[in-house]
């Protein structure tokens, strides 16, 4: 057999050379079924001495019959090609290649396109195109929606006491359970500045934590200065975050919980009911005290005014009768008969103007007086006399008293 494919002289067709194509060689399955020649073969007995099976699936014909398709397909009869089918078939691939470029960029996105795997450009929302693959590839990033990163384990089975157990300025123990709201500022950088930039966040996110709380006190940060830590580990991360450039934007910073760690939580306890007892006895002397120093205060500031005001009271009291006997004494110098019937008469009408007694002059009087009943009732407050003004002292004459 090998002899009969050296004879063969070369042509255009390879597949002449191949002996299984060579339809005068048998093969090693005897005559093909559909062959030109019809001369029977002798079976030659096998290596078992039995008879040689008959001819196998013709390989050859089957490759005949694909290349004579792909002819038709490609050329008109005769070997004539079609002209228009290959560069429509071309034109074709090419318009869907070139139109592959085309992509839309939704409102809440951000698309950056890359050149041969580098930074090329950044796209807004709306219809966009880039040079297609493998030309230019676009990487659409999600800005404005929100994104969570948790701390020391986002439930309270899922506690991670490596990243939420630190120490605070008073040497104490603290867990804190935080929350870190985020948000995509700059894509590209998003994109380039870190490898993984959730991870990156949570990094900064513990380490700013860390720092924040290593500068406070144990107490604010479980009772009333959460807010302030929080605020100042916003900042911190927010710093650290741009020195980086990992376009990023920190929106909030949110403590879950705050306290001690769980094995100290019944002498934490204990130490915080010794701590409020001892406020409670403090507050208590404080109010003690307070009261009493302030009782003291009132006392002696009423008896310095009751004081001041006595000497006020007396000072001008004296003032006045100083100044109404100054007075009187004039008028006495000027008409001084005047003057005393005018004193005896208002002396005795202030003393005996709530008494009962009645005095009768009884000079002249020729028939007995009758009182009227109501003068010796009991007298109830009378309004006071009015004040008469000492009259201008008259003139004596010649001679008088």
């Amino acid at each position: 057999m090998l002899k009969d494919c050296v004879k063969v002289p070369l042509e255009n067709d390879a597949n002449r050379l191949m002996p299984w194509n060579d339809n005068a060689n048998p093969g090693p399955w005897g005559s093909p079924s559909g062959g030109d020649d019809k001369r029977d073969q002798p079976r030659r007995p096998s290596g078992g001495g039995g008879p040689r099976r008959p001819g196998g699936p013709d390989f050859g014909g089957s490759f005949d019959r694909i290349a004579q398709r792909l002819r038709d397909l490609m050329g008109g009869g005769g070997g004539r090609p079609r002209r228009g089918l290959v560069p429509i078939v071309a034109g074709g691939a090419f318009a869907a290649w070139a139109l592959s470029g085309f992509y839309v960029v939704q409102p809440n996105e951000q698309a950056i396109v890359l050149t041969f795997g580098a930074y090329s450009r950044s796209e807004t929302p709306g219809l966009r195109y880039h040079l297609p693959t493998p030309i230019e590839h676009v990487e659409k990033v999600p800005v404005t929606s929100l994104k969570r990163t948790d701390v020391g384990g986002s439930g309270p089975d899922a506690d991670s006491p490596a990243e939420s157990q630190m120490l605070t300025s008073d040497e104490q123990i603290v867990d804190v359970d935080f929350s870190v709201t985020w948000r995509v500022a700059d894509a590209s950088r998003y994109l380039f500045a870190t490898r993984d930039p959730e991870g990156a966040v949570k990094a900064v996110a513990e380490s700013a934590m860390r720092e924040v709380v290593g500068k406070t006190q144990l107490q604010p940060i479980i009772s009333t200065g959460r807010g302030l830590v929080q605020q100042q580990t916003a900042d911190l991360m927010q710093r650290t975050l741009d020195a980086w450039g990992a376009g990023i934007s920190v929106v909030e910073v949110q403590i879950r919980s705050a306290g001690p760690p769980p094995e100290v939580v019944a002498a934490f306890r204990e130490v915080n009911n010794a701590e409020q007892d001892a406020d409670s006895a403090e507050n208590e002397a404080n109010t003690y005290r307070n009261r009493v120093i302030n009782e003291a205060k009132g006392d002696a500031s009423r008896i310095t005014n009751a004081a001041q005001a006595y000497r006020e009271q007396a000072v001008r009291e004296a003032t006045g009768e100083a100044a109404r006997f100054n007075q009187i004494y004039t008028e006495y110098r000027r008409a001084p008969g005047v003057t005393r019937d005018r004193l005896y008469i208002e002396t005795m009408q202030r003393i005996l103007q709530n008494s009962n007694k009645v005095v009768v002059d009884s000079k002249g009087a020729s028939a007995p007086i009758i009182l009227p009943p109501d003068v010796f009732r009991p007298k109830t407050q009378l309004a006071p006399p009015p004040q008469v003004e000492a009259a201008p002292a008259q003139p004596q004459p010649k001679g008088g008293q």
